[in-house]
């Protein structure tokens, strides 16, 4: 079993060796920006095989890249989650650059004025409530209104063969939840950007004109690696792995890590039983201010456990039924992140694991089906 595992690992290696992203496959998009005044959404995992940065790329191949448009984090990636992001400029190239978090989420026209064409670059991690495929929502909706097209350069989803978890309902729709998918959607950000377009889900059933970069030797069951972190809190590829079923978390009153080197895959609170694993959060790159800042925080260590291959519940409800304040464990935040009631209500109902996960089933089914239009690899 162990030569098996081994064989398999090496073959994973090699096919990710043979992986190109849609950025390493310049051949089919460079004719596409040739005498084009450009616009760029991307950030730091937006570079090439060799490491460079896809900026960086484009001005040595006399693109005319006009503004870097930076999602959650900013451009470089540095920001913390939620922190408001600020426009500038880029130190390196003196490129103007536009945040869309905070308080402009949807490029104005005026800041989109001038340009031919919109490229997208962004590593996303599979997960609903990872705010790439929201600004990717409004970056599209923006491109239609504007008549501007939009490419997409791909990237593999490291979490690309699970589809789990509950499907939001539209009365909890959010910036971390803006669709009827999932919570982990089991796309590339390629194969998701055309399902946005072809189910109609932007403003008043837009669509814009939409062009997929694939990706070069990827297939959605081979493992893939990130070559950069995604964003702060995501460090390594546990992390991502863990994110999903972790950032529930975050809508109650356990940490995830925020504040140590382990962010993602540990949980832990004051409020759960003592027990012979603990941390304390404090001020770090990525978190300011993490919750329960200098406190001594009791729960899990998951650094060392196997890779997940679904939405994983049994931590969350762990820890439920063990913290000292039940009615203080769920705040507001679960719901959206969630994206339905109905999970907070059946953890705190002691609804078995097992019917939890039935009580999806249908929802699944239907997205599968939905999804299958739109798949590229």
């Amino acid at each position: 079993m162990g030569n098996i595992k081994s064989n398999l690992d090496k073959a994973d290696t090699n096919l990710q060796i043979r992986t190109k992203t849609g950025a390493d496959n310049y051949n089919n998009y460079l004719p596409l920006l040739k005498n084009k005044k450009i616009g760029i959404v991307t950030n730091q995992t937006g570079i090439l095989s060799n490491k460079i940065h896809l900026v960086d790329f484009l001005l040595e191949k006399n693109i005319a890249i006009q503004k870097i448009f930076a999602p959650e984090h900013g451009f470089r990636g540095t920001a913390d989650a939620g922190e408001h992001v600020v426009d500038g400029k880029d130190s390196k190239t003196g490129l103007s650059i536009i945040s869309l978090y905070g308080d402009n989420k949807k490029p104005k026209p005026q800041q989109l004025s001038g340009i031919d064409i919109m490229v997208f670059d962004l590593q996303d991690v599979g997960a609903r409530f990872y705010t790439y495929i929201s600004s990717l929502h409004y970056i599209m909706e923006a491109c239609a209104e504007n008549n501007i097209p939009l490419l997409i350069l791909d990237r593999p989803n490291p979490n690309g063969s699970i589809v789990d978890g509950p499907i939001l309902e539209q009365s909890f729709t959010s910036f971390v939840g803006m669709h009827p998918v999932p919570l982990l959607h089991g796309m590339t950000i390629g194969e998701y950007g055309k399902m946005i377009n072809g189910e109609k889900w932007l403003k008043n059933g837009l669509q814009c004109k939409l062009t997929v970069i694939p990706c070069i030797d990827y297939t959605r069951i081979m493992k893939y690696n990130l070559p950069v972190k995604p964003s702060p809190n995501l460090p390594n590829d546990q992390a991502v792995n863990l994110y999903a079923s972790l950032c529930l978390f975050e809508g109650t009153n356990v940490s995830v890590g925020r504040g140590t080197e382990l962010q993602f895959q540990i949980y832990g609170s004051p409020y759960l039983p003592k027990s012979t694993f603990s941390f304390i959060p404090k001020p770090n790159f990525g978190a300011q201010n993490p919750v329960y800042n200098g406190i001594e925080c009791y729960g899990e260590d998951l650094s060392a456990t196997a890779k997940v291959n679904r939405l994983e519940l049994k931590w969350l409800i762990e820890a439920y039924r063990s913290t000292t304040d039940k009615s203080k464990f769920f705040n507001p935040f679960f719901t959206k992140l969630a994206g339905t009631k109905k999970l907070q209500l059946q953890i705190e109902a002691r609804m078995p694991e097992n019917k939890i996960r039935e009580s999806w089933r249908n929802g699944l089914v239907q997205f599968k089906e939905m999804r299958s239009k739109y798949l590229i690899y």
